[in-house]
């Protein structure tokens, strides 16, 4: 697709009559003029809603927003659009109302493992800085919805000097994913403000930034832009395509943008029924974005959220879609399929069984193909006993002495540990030994 079509020329015109194409390419024009009503979009795609869908629609929408980037609108094909992928990510639907009793408002506890207002501590070594619940868009999918488009909330300067400061007195923390809403829906100048704090913090030796602007806003991606965060390096940027109508000559131009400026790029796709639940459809999308210069990260199971229900899929169809993808493309084209644990448990990674059995001496494995093959084990390894001692281990480490503690399997796994078995809180067998003492 050519940046500034004649669909979005037509669109801009509607919106804004003798609109041009610099207003077309402007990311704050877009801003101003996303489209957060049903009328909206009925006027600018030429379609109609009945008045029982209407009455729904609205009040869907009381309960979770809607704002559309008319750059975003404009991919919709309105001859279908009741199947178009853009427009199921993007418009509500009905189905948003029906809450299962499983749904939860905050399923990843990310509140909860929350130490100061604005930041998630749920990983040893990593914290998620949320800096701002504004998006140019409102995904239907979002984990988020509790807090995305809530303008009382927005953090404010003084409020992330209260997350930033908790990094700077927790030396453990080497790694700060920025996420929100969007950070890149901040003004370029508290952006660099952000990342200058946060990266004069010695301990922190790397700094990531989650955004969907390239899907839905790439003319965010401005060459001012790309000049700032290239002073910030090293820093990684997660983009979020779920599929292959959202790459566009836009979305690659920003792409270019970032990967020129030697940022490195991942993608999070959510595995969504209806838009991208087909193992063609995938591979379609992971190869396109490997060819942009994108790795596929992670793919996500859709969460426990609010009013995803009619979003989710089995499990069953990550794995199936996983076996469409190992052996059949190249590796860092397959991305790791994940459940987000409901209860902060954190990523849970999920892939088909290659593992078939396994003795002392064997393992037996298939491929996949289904070729069932056998791994001999090594006859006289010696494993290095490992009590922590670091300086008088043969294996040269050359690393700075590190304050280190087992958790979880880790512990069970390591020998300078002296865990036997993890017990879930409320045991009731346990529970019965204390009463028995």
């Amino acid at each position: 697709m050519q940046i500034y079509s004649d669909n979005q020329r037509r669109l801009a015109n509607i919106i804004e009559k003798d609109a041009t194409r610099s207003n077309w390419t402007d990311w704050k024009w877009h801003v101003r003029n996303s489209i957060k009503s049903i009328d909206g979009v009925e006027r600018l795609l030429g379609i109609h809603f009945s008045d029982k869908e209407r009455e729904a629609l609205r009040r869907t929408t009381e309960k979770f927003p809607m704002a559309i980037t008319p750059y975003y609108l404009s991919l919709i094909d309105a001859k279908d659009y009741r199947n178009d992928p853009v427009f199921m990510q993007a418009f509500p639907s009905i189905d948003e109302l029906r809450i299962e009793n499983h749904d939860m408002i905050d399923p990843l506890h990310e509140d909860e493992d929350s130490p100061v207002p604005g930041l998630t501590h749920r990983y040893p070594d990593r914290v998620l800085l949320h800096v701002s619940n504004t998006c140019a868009m409102y995904c239907r999918h979002c984990t988020r919805k509790r807090k995305v488009g809530d303008r009382d909330s927005i953090p404010s300067r003084e409020d992330l000097r209260q997350g930033i400061e908790y990094i700077r007195r927790t030396p453990q923390v080497r790694d700060v994913l920025l996420s929100g809403g969007d950070p890149f829906m901040l003004s370029d100048e508290m952006l660099d403000w952000l990342l200058t704090e946060i990266g004069s913090i010695e301990h922190v030796e790397v700094v990531r930034i989650g955004t969907r602007t390239p899907v839905v806003l790439p003319y965010r991606i401005t060459d001012e832009l790309v000049e700032m965060l290239k002073k910030h390096h090293p820093l990684w940027i997660n983009t979020h395509f779920n599929h292959p109508a959202e790459i566009t000559a836009s979305s690659k131009q920003a792409l270019a943008k970032l990967a020129d400026a030697g940022i490195p790029l991942g993608n999070q796709s959510v595995l969504l029924a209806g838009v991208n639940d087909c193992p063609r459809l995938i591979k379609v999308l992971n190869h396109k974005l490997v060819r942009n210069r994108v790795r596929p990260y992670y793919l996500y199971q859709c969460d426990l959220s609010e009013g995803l229900t009619h979003f989710r899929t089995p499990i069953g169809k990550g794995i199936e879609i996983l076996e469409s993808l190992r052996g059949h493309t190249s590796g860092f084209s397959i991305p790791t399929y994940v459940v987000d644990a409901p209860g902060g448990g954190g990523k849970i990674p999920l892939m088909p069984n290659y593992i078939i059995s396994w003795t002392a001496n064997k393992v037996v494995l298939r491929n996949y193909e289904g070729v069932i093959t056998t791994y001999h084990e090594p006859a006289h390894y010696e494993p290095t006993y490992c009590d922590r001692e670091c300086k008088t281990c043969n294996l040269q480490l050359r690393e700075a002495d590190a304050e280190e503690k087992a958790i979880g399997i880790e512990s069970l796994l390591a020998d300078w540990d002296d865990t036997l078995s993890l017990t879930p809180e409320e045991n009731e067998r346990m529970g019965r030994r204390i009463d028995a003492a």
